[in-house]
């Protein structure tokens, strides 16, 4: 029998699955083992874990592991490639594949066919492959420059438009909201701890955001909204350029998304599909969210 592992290596965590042919054996979540996000022996530590976690959940050795796929950003990075050979090559049976995370989510999504993904987590980014197998990428070039509708960048947006409210004179159920999150009680405090060097996590605003948009607050909803124009623009320059690579000027993809923010915030994933339908009516999408480490089990299966 072959037996097949699956990894989504992120930047702060990293999830497994062990398969065979047909059904999931053990499914595993364990620390990062990204090189630069940590060091190697934290990185030695966190994979003997999960591998050892994964053996007694399946009554698997890893030894008798037929093929390995792992996603990760950084593939070029020569210290994130050579301590995953490395470790897999000593601890691990069978070949290595080793890919994009971008890769492995749009074979998640579309089984190594044409489509077009839109990720929004801790950052964010839109990529797309044609039918001829092009690969494409808008975004994703972290906080300072990008990661439109990610967890951060919500957070920091509403903070914007909320002081902006009161410079206007508004109300905004944001205010409160975030003092309390930060136990703060002035705006000068606010300011404050907002502007200090390092600055706070943005990221955790974001559920604060969500929950003052459900319950109708405007300048969170304005947020919200805002956010899904911005990953529409960047799916949609996306799709342009694949049209203009494939000569198919009319070709409209499948959209699929990924990531904890389009997991959990619908009007972020409804304003996406909504801004896209205003030029592609014909526009399908998959229901849900997909889960990454499955494209990798498929690219495992598949060698």
């Amino acid at each position: 029998m072959a037996f097949f592992l699956a990894v989504d290596l992120g930047g702060t965590k990293t999830d497994y699955v062990l398969a065979d042919e047909t059904r999931e054996l053990a499914r595993v979540k364990g620390g990062t083992i990204k090189r630069m996000r940590t060091d190697e022996a934290t990185a030695d530590e966190n994979f003997a874990k999960a591998l050892s976690e994964l053996e007694a959940a399946s009554g698997v050795s890893m030894r008798h592991v037929t093929r390995s796929c792992v996603g990760a950003a950084g593939i070029t990075v020569a210290l994130v490639t050579e301590w995953i050979r490395r470790v897999f090559a000593e601890h691990v049976g069978g070949s290595l594949i080793l890919v994009g995370d971008v890769e492995i989510a749009l074979d998640a999504a579309f089984f190594g066919g044409p489509g077009v993904l839109v990720m929004a987590g801790t950052g964010s980014n839109v990529a797309g492959r044609s039918a001829s197998g092009k690969l494409t990428t808008a975004g994703g070039w972290g906080p300072a420059l990008a990661d439109q509708g990610s967890g951060a960048r919500i957070g920091h947006q509403a903070l914007r438009d909320m002081v902006l409210a009161r410079d206007e004179g508004r109300e905004t159920a944001l205010y409160p909201a975030v003092m309390k999150l930060w136990n703060l009680s002035t705006f000068d405090e606010l300011v404050g701890y907002a502007n200090q060097i390092p600055s706070p996590d943005f990221t955790k605003l974001a559920p604060v955001v969500v929950a003052c948009a459900e319950a109708g607050d405007e300048v969170a909803k304005g947020v919200l909204r805002r956010e899904a124009e911005e990953l529409a623009h960047l799916a949609r320059v996306v799709i342009d350029r694949l049209r203009r690579e494939d000569s198919q000027p009319d070709w409209v993809p499948e959209l699929a998304f990924t990531g904890s923010i389009l997991e959990h915030v619908a009007p972020i994933r409804e304003g996406i599909v909504e801004a896209l339908r205003r030029d592609l009516p014909a526009l399908k999408v998959v229901p849900g969210v997909v889960d990454p480490t499955l494209g990798a089990l498929w690219r495992a299966r598949h060698g």
